[in-house]
């Protein structure tokens, strides 16, 4: 059975009397197939929709949330706040855009880390927040993610990263592409001592991140429909002078040529987890 069918045949199905009668702020309309569903459903579904499985963006903290065991997650590092090394500048001051994001998304940077148990499995897990400078890589989500993978040696356990991101941050030049070395560097840590990183790419992971550790799992998991890629279709065709192929740098078209390991939609990407992290013991 397709996922559209198992949507189709789990979930109710609203008729076109009562969605004329449904108030406005109680319905979405799918901005892939165009179907009107409650909100409600569409919650109980992990926001996704549930005619055609489109899965709507989360926020970080939302994407951790629904993996682990309620009430177990324990941040670590939420201290840490970027600097501006390089005093940079371009329509704005790179202190005023970090003030903006810190406002908007009430967190110090872009990453969310920290301790939780996942099926009852001990388990160190992060994710990138999107809304924060989009979810670029900076100097502080780099030593987040490698005091994750360090944390996680001291307690013997494995890493789980959730990507969604534009890249490295422009704004730390060096310092941010650095990053990309160090976070690849950290996660041989992970195989020295023989634990497992689970890598989760969802829509976008683009840019340093796509090129350093987010493909550098045991297993590539990603949700369907993810844009996965380092440069950016455009700049691809213009560069390549050709026409790409259709569904270019999606999750569907990655796992087609091997570059990840599988796609799981959102409302089994926990049990698939769990069974992860049972075989890797």
């Amino acid at each position: 059975m397709g996922l559209r069918d198992f949507f189709l045949d789990n979930v109710t199905k609203v008729s076109d009397e009562q969605k004329k009668n449904i108030k406005e702020n109680l319905w979405s309309k799918c901005v892939n197939c165009g179907e009107i569903s409650y909100k409600q459903e569409i919650g109980r579904c992990m926001y996704t929709c549930p005619v055609c499985g489109y899965h709507y963006a989360l926020k970080a903290k939302h994407k951790i949330e629904i993996l682990i065991d309620e009430g177990t997650f324990f941040p670590i590092d939420e201290g840490l706040s970027p600097l501006d090394p390089l005093k940079f500048k371009d329509s704005k001051k790179y202190t005023d855009r970090i003030k903006a994001a810190q406002k908007k998304t009430g967190l110090n940077d872009a990453y969310i880390s920290g301790r939780a148990k996942l099926g009852g499995i001990d388990v160190n897990i992060g994710a990138i927040e999107f809304g924060f400078m989009g979810g670029s890589m900076g100097s502080v989500v780099g030593e987040k993610i490698c005091r994750l993978i360090e944390d996680a040696v001291e307690r013997k356990c494995s890493v789980i990263t959730i990507s969604a991101s534009g890249g490295a941050r422009m704004q730390e030049s060096i310092l941010s592409l650095m990053q990309m070395a160090k976070t690849s560097a950290a996660l041989s840590l992970l195989r020295k001592y023989k634990l497992a990183h689970i890598s989760i790419l969802t829509d976008p992971t683009a840019g340093g991140v796509t090129a350093s550790y987010s493909m550098l799992g045991d297993v590539n998991l990603a949700e369907p429909g993810a844009f996965i890629g380092f440069a950016g279709p455009r700049v691809i065709e213009q560069t390549i002078r050709q026409k790409l192929p259709d569904g270019f740098q999606r999750s569907e078209f990655l796992l087609s040529h091997g570059m990840i390991d599988a796609i799981v939609h959102r409302m089994k990407m926990r049990d698939t987890l769990i069974n992860l992290l049972q075989f890797f013991g």
